[in-house]
C-alpha cells in the first residue's frame, strides 16, 4: 500500500510539472522576430532618454511605430510576450541576444564617434594652420608695402 501511494504521488508530481503555465497563443510571434521587436523597443526606449525630441518626431507612440513596422497588433505582442516570459530560460536567452546586439552597436557607434572626433581635430588643426599662414602672409605683404613706401 505504501508503494502504491508513493507511485501515485510521483506520477501526480511528474504530470503536474509538465503542464504549460501559459497556452501558446493562436498568433504567436516567431522567436527571432520577437527578439527583433524587443531590440527595436530597447533602442526606442534608449533614444527616448538620450534625445527625447527625435522620438517625439517619429510618432505619438514609439511602441505603436514598432508594432506597425512588424505588422502586428498590441494584443498579439502582449500574448506572445507573456508566452515567452512563462519560460524563464528561453526569455532570458532572448534578452541576452538583445543585449549582445546592443553591445555590438554600441562599439560601432563608439568607433564612429572616435573617427569623427579625430577628423574634427584634424580639420581644426588645418584651419588653424591656414589662419596662421594667412596672417603671416598679410603681415609680410604689409611689411613689403611699408618698405616700398619708405623707399619712395
Amino acid at each position: 500500500m505504501k508503494n502504491f501511494i508513493v507511485i501515485i504521488l510521483v506520477l501526480f508530481l511528474s504530470v503536474s510539472c509538465k503542464k504549460e503555465l501559459v497556452k501558446q497563443p493562436a498568433k504567436l510571434i516567431e522567436k527571432d522576430k520577437m527578439v527583433d521587436i524587443m531590440y527595436d523597443l530597447s533602442l526606442i526606449e534608449a533614444m527616448k532618454y538620450q534625445h527625447p525630441v527625435s522620438v517625439d518626431s517619429v510618432e505619438t507612440s514609439p511602441t505603436a511605430f514598432i508594432l506597425k513596422k512588424y505588422k502586428i497588433d498590441s494584443l498579439q505582442f502582449s500574448q506572445s510576450n507573456r508566452y515567452y516570459a512563462a519560460d524563464y530560460e528561453n526569455y532570458k536567452s532572448m534578452f541576452d541576444e538583445v543585449g549582445k546586439r546592443l553591445a555590438v552597436n554600441q562599439r560601432a557607434v563608439d568607433s564612429i564617434l572616435k573617427i569623427e572626433e579625430k577628423n574634427a581635430a584634424k580639420a581644426k588643426k588645418t584651419k588653424l594652420k591656414d589662419t596662421v599662414g594667412n596672417n603671416l602672409t598679410k603681415v609680410k605683404l604689409d611689411s613689403i608695402r611699408k618698405t616700398k613706401r619708405l623707399d619712395r
